[in-house]
């Protein structure tokens, strides 16, 4: 009897036990469902905004069909439909019941490691849906060249496979133009701007951080979104006046148009074979000089600027730097000018080199500081810093690794970063001579916190190490090492241009498929800064605990 009891005391705990593990299994599963629903809503709200751009080039497309016969407006309008209906379909997955409140700790779950995989996910996404009108108008014909240039534009690296722009039809160059800019100050940053309540739940200053240049997020209201709404109007004003500026001159205004896109973004895609040398135009190469170097300011300085704060943002150290470094470039640069003949490292081709006169040699210098250290990339009438001579080199690789300033839309390591460690190797020696003393690193006359200048010490660290990886597989694949040396640069600095066979009066078409992936993983890398990608990367980050 007393056996008995005993067996039916076991059943039942067996079947309370049986019964609370499905209830945490299900609730396990659930909470998992919903997170997934919460990212599919996002993944589909940003697709679906990639599809409403692709139908503006659509747009285009149809315009010059109609009028000039062009052949592009069928693939377009096709890769817009196959675009938006994944976007709506990943919506519909993600929709959520009405009435619904999530937890508190389904928020925290899409607020924090979460927003790292959204940001880098995203990125992907646009860059394979924004491949499909290469692919449909057959003018890219395998895909590895379609993700590759694809990838160029929205991270606004300008590297390009494409060997004759000229012929290629206004709504796809016009698409190629469009997805630089989306891409120069940010996807996230423009839908936090448009859609603020895109997920409520999420923490948009993760997602502002885990995308934005820089060492960290500035805000310029307490609210993300407010930010980020300003950062895009600042984004759009500079874009129309520099339309303006270019439709000024010899440029038509759909050349305005796509040229300012690429300019303000740092992208450095154009609309011709021979970029801004096509129009053989002084006026347009200072233009564009100009509006590069103001693409690689940090777009807050502005909304200072008009705010009426003329003070902090002429006493913004890195910006002062910045404008150091330019002048110092540009001096240096038209020198080379005039030692390379008299020690005998000049082109063989003189078409190569600038006339003989100080405004040819100094317009020539200008344009490529501003081309190269805003990471716009840019060819202008006297470009191929190739058949310049061996002295030119060295200055220009230095320049692709600097960048300018956090918070713009250029590439690189960034000025700011640059002057910490500056300030930082000061700091050492001095202890070294005073052991005693106390050092602090300071911008703008404010200390820099001991995480920022470990954060800044990595990322470097890191560059280096992905530098050193990517130069040996370039060199498998087939590249020299130099030109191993300046593809890794030019991917993960968003450059555009390398050397030799993938100079700037060359293309990248005749990489290996390897090499274009390599690079293609390097560009979203350098246009997230590093630690938003790689973080995927660690079994730490994918660590339940």
């Amino acid at each position: 009897m007393h056996a008995q009891r005993k067996n039916v005391y076991l059943c039942r705990r067996i079947i309370v036990l049986t019964k609370y593990n499905n209830t945490m299994s299900a609730n396990i599963l659930g909470v998992n469902a919903k997170v997934f629903g919460m990212k599919a809503k996002i993944y589909g709200t940003f697709i679906l905004f990639e599809a409403f751009f692709m139908l503006i080039a659509s747009v285009v497309s149809l315009y010059y069909n109609i009028n000039y016969g062009e052949d592009d407006a069928i693939p377009m309008l096709s890769a817009t439909m196959i675009t938006g209906i994944f976007g709506f379909f990943l919506l519909s997955i993600g929709r959520e019941k009405s009435g619904r409140t999530r937890t508190s700790k389904e928020i925290n779950s899409i607020s924090m490691k979460n927003s790292f995989v959204i940001v880098t996910m995203t990125w992907v996404f646009f860059a394979a849906f924004g491949s499909l009108p290469f692919l449909f108008s057959n003018y890219i014909d395998n895909i590895t060249d379609a993700f590759f240039e694809s990838m160029s534009g929205f991270t606004t690296t300008g590297s390009t496979i494409l060997t004759n722009i000229d012929s290629m039809p206004h709504g796809l160059l016009f698409w190629r133009s469009i997805i630089q800019w989306l891409g120069g100050l940010g996807i996230i940053v423009l839908f936090l701007a448009i859609i603020p309540a895109i997920n409520k739940g999420s923490n948009k200053t993760m997602l502002f951080s885990a995308e934005a240049t820089g060492l960290g997020v500035q805000k310029l209201h307490p609210k993300m979104s407010v930010t980020a709404r300003r950062l895009w109007v600042i984004y759009i004003i500079l874009t129309i006046i520099c339309v303006l500026a270019y439709w000024a001159g010899p440029m038509d205004l759909y050349d305005a148009v796509c040229h300012a896109f690429t300019t303000i973004a740092s992208g450095g895609f154009s609309t011709h074979q021979h970029s801004i040398g096509y129009y053989n135009s002084r006026y347009i190469e200072y233009i564009a000089s100009l509006f590069m170097l103001m693409s690689g300011v940090n777009f807050s300085l502005y909304y200072l600027l008009i705010c009426g704060k003329v003070s902090l943002f002429a006493k913004n150290e890195e910006l002062r730097w910045f404008v150091g470094v330019v002048l110092v470039c540009v001096i240096v640069m038209t020198s080379l000018f005039y030692i390379a003949p008299e020690v005998g490292t000049v082109a063989t081709d003189s078409s190569a080199y600038p006339l003989d006169t100080f405004e040819s040699k100094f317009r020539t210098a200008l344009f490529h500081v501003s081309a190269i250290i805003s990471s716009t990339g840019y060819q202008a009438a006297y470009f191929d810093y190739t058949l310049w001579g061996g002295l030119f080199l060295v200055p220009t690789l230095l320049m692709m690794l600097s960048g300018a300033c956090a918070g713009s839309t250029s590439g690189g390591i960034k000025i700011i970063r640059e002057v910490i460690c500056i300030k930082s190797i000061n700091n050492t020696i001095k202890q070294i001579l005073h052991p005693s003393a106390v050092f602090t690193v300071r911008i703008s006359k404010e200390v820099v916190p001991n995480d920022m200048l470990m954060r800044t010490l990595n990322f470097l660290f890191f560059y280096i190490i992905l530098c050193m990886a990517s130069i040996v597989i370039l060199d498998i694949s087939g590249c020299s090492i130099k030109e191993s040396v300046f593809n890794t640069i030019t991917a993960l600095s968003n450059m555009g241009p390398g050397v030799g066979s993938t100079g700037p009066a060359s293309t990248f078409a005749d990489l290996t498929d390897l090499a274009k992936w390599e690079m293609s993983f390097l560009m979203l890398v350098g246009r997230l800064e590093i630690f938003t990608v790689l973080l995927l990367f660690t079994p730490t980050f994918w660590n339940k605990k």
